[in-house]
């Protein structure tokens, strides 16, 4: 029988350590671009404002201005914290009933 040896120590070495920059690159790419904020933040936020309004039964203090106060009350939680604009945009569809602007949306 013959054993096959695999690549050489020399060059698994190099593409594993060029993978590893690579990675690490890109990551602090990531990083600085977005910082602790994902990408989809803004999805997150309205979301998590759509689904407050509706499980809230008080509809109609809510369009009246009650979304907006309970983003500046901190009521809307990390999620707000993302984007609050979209964050009372998505309270204000829940409270009206209108269907949430994500949905059957596949990204």
């Amino acid at each position: 029988m013959h054993r096959h040896e695999g690549p050489p120590l020399r060059k698994f070495v190099t593409v594993v350590a060029a993978a590893v920059l690579l990675g690490t690159a890109a990551a602090a790419v990531l990083i600085g671009r977005y910082d602790e904020r994902p990408p989809w933040g803004t999805d997150i936020a309205y979301e998590g404002g759509y689904l407050q309004a509706v499980r809230i039964t008080k509809w109609r203090a809510l369009r009246e201005g009650e979304c907006a106060g309970m983003e500046r009350q901190g009521m809307g939680g990390e999620r707000a914290a993302h984007d609050p604009a979209a964050w009372v945009e998505g309270c204000l569809d829940g409270a009206a009933g209108r269907p949430s602007r994500n949905q059957g949306i596949v990204r």
